[in-house]
């Protein structure tokens, strides 16, 4: 099997009046992240890690802020579209990790059910997609409350795996 990983990473800042979507799921909280589409900064990442594994370019590429069919589109449809994409090329996802930097709400509630709904859409068992939280204490723009920041990391295969010589 042919192994690739990629990388990604996404900022949104972070408004009154906006809902705070992390992996597909509204998240409670007074302000939420500003963005062309639903501005899930999580989903954003991994699809860029994605695309990036599979060398087909980034999210920007693919489904441009100018492009008015993308306009407050959920973030789902745009994950459902990579796969759809990468499965197209011969790839498989093997697993994703991820970090979600945010310095409210706290998040841990909410890691279980995000990673159910990620694994879920993306056809993965629940032990292939991790997701971990974590403040900035304080420093820069998500530390001051001002921007929510997503990184992923995700390893895809592409072709059979070798028989075993045992």
């Amino acid at each position: 099997m042919k192994l690739r990983i990629g990388q990604g990473y996404d900022i949104h800042q972070l408004v009154e009046g906006r809902n705070l979507m992390l992996g597909g799921l509204k998240i409670d909280s007074a302000k939420g992240s500003l963005g062309h589409s639903d501005g899930d900064a999580l989903l954003h990442a991994i699809i860029d890690a994605l695309l990036g594994a599979a060398a087909l370019g980034d999210i920007g590429m693919h489904f441009p802020p100018s492009d008015e069919r993308y306009k407050n589109i959920e973030s789902l449809k745009l994950l459902a579209e990579t796969h759809r994409l990468l499965k197209s090329h011969g790839y498989e996802i093997i697993n994703i990790d991820s970090t979600i930097i945010l310095e409210k709400p706290k998040l841990r509630p909410h890691i279980d059910p995000i990673r159910r709904s990620i694994a879920e859409n993306l056809g993965l068992s629940l032990d292939a997609v991790s997701v971990k939280a974590k403040t900035n204490e304080k420093q820069d723009a998500a530390g001051q409350e001002q921007a929510v920041v997503c990184q992923a990391v995700v390893l895809i295969g592409q072709g059979a795996m070798p028989a075993s010589k045992d």
